[in-house]
């Protein structure tokens, strides 16, 4: 997933940040924690409402909705209408909003060569 583009490099949002999520009835809430201050502004301008939406098309939310923390270095998503109709009304096995952080935790993000070395994980070097 890591491609090059004019000094940064695209990885997933999980090298980034960690989450945590939670569900009421259809709506699910994710939050998105910076591993360090230093990525926040780039988690805030590349994790929006939109790019969180597409990243959850096939689900169709009908709403997503940012609220951003900067005192905390994180950013909670509340994404209305992703959990068919909430767990006890869905025909899903498992339509907790439990394991959707994972699907925004893989969200691309462009990184600036220079921040590289705050990434969390293995360097590919």
């Amino acid at each position: 997933m890591n491609t090059t583009v004019m000094g940064t490099q695209a990885f997933p949002l999980y090298r980034l940040a960690h989450g945590r999520t939670g569900d009421k009835g259809d709506r699910s809430n994710i939050s998105v924690i910076a591993w360090h201050p230093e990525l926040f502004d780039l988690l805030v301008a590349q994790v929006t409402s939109e790019a969180v939406a597409a990243q959850f098309h096939h689900r169709a939310p009908s709403r997503v909705q940012r609220f951003v923390l900067p005192k905390l270095h994180a950013m909670n998503f509340v994404l209305d209408g992703v959990l068919d109709g909430g767990v006890n009304d869905a025909l899903n096995l498992d339509t907790h909003g439990k394991a959707l952080s994972f699907l925004l935790l893989a969200l691309p993000v462009d990184v600036p060569d220079h921040l590289h070395h705050l990434l969390a994980g293995p360097s590919e070097d």
